[in-house]
């Protein structure tokens, strides 16, 4: 079971990483970092990550995880990017998204008339692709699996590894990475978060959006 995670440059690592901890520990699962130019993507918060496979070295995964992030508005426009996903898309048994992966996948035709999910700063942005935004935390329509942001993408590993391997593996997978979280905090949404908290990244979105044209 062949797994290709897309890398790229102000990507945001937990959107890959998460995934990567869960379905890394599914039985026969083989995981390649890729991208249009292998070598090392930053991160949004500087990490180095070395994707060592090109995608025409992965034209047909069993299974395709887009990550999400702020570089995520350059991929959208990168038609190396989506021709390859539309081309791997034909044949995955999954096609996968975390965060703002969504758009990416809306931006290669993925999810007109589908339900999706994505950061909640980014839901409205996906009716420009033909989806239904959703809030849920893990959408499975058809073969298209899309998560919320960020820490989203370990549910979604586990929803996956589920459907692949069964419930039983996929506990004992969670039990394994002790993913059993108790946050200080319940704002882990809009709809539950402090309003001064949303505000405040609402503003921060605004003020990036406008002043940075690479997003």
């Amino acid at each position: 079971m062949d797994i290709a995670i897309l890398l790229f440059d102000r990507m945001t690592a937990l959107d890959a990483i998460g995934p990567y901890e869960v379905l890394g520990r599914v039985p026969g699962a083989t995981i390649a970092y890729v991208s249009p130019e292998p070598g090392t993507k930053r991160t949004d918060q500087g990490l180095g990550l070395v994707a060592d496979t090109s995608l025409d070295d992965a034209a047909h995964p069993d299974i395709v995880v887009i990550p999400g992030g702020p570089g995520e508005t350059s991929v959208t426009t990168d038609e190396r990017v989506l021709a390859w996903l539309r081309t791997a898309h034909e044949t995955t048994t999954w096609t996968t998204s975390v965060c703002t992966g969504s758009l990416v996948l809306g931006a290669a035709g993925l999810l007109d008339g589908k339900r999706a999910t994505s950061h909640w700063l980014a839901l409205e942005q996906l009716r420009k692709y033909g989806a239904e935004p959703t809030l849920e935390r893990v959408v499975i329509e058809g073969k298209i699996i899309t998560a919320a942001g960020v820490s989203a993408g370990i549910d979604m590993g586990l929803t996956l590894a589920a459907r692949l391997a069964g419930d039983e593996v996929a506990q004992t997978i969670q039990l394994g990475i002790e993913y059993d979280p108790q946050p200080p905090f319940d704002a882990g949404s809009p709809t539950k978060a402090p309003q001064f908290s949303v505000d405040f990244l609402r503003d921060r979105s605004r003020f990036v959006l406008a002043g940075d044209s690479s997003g």
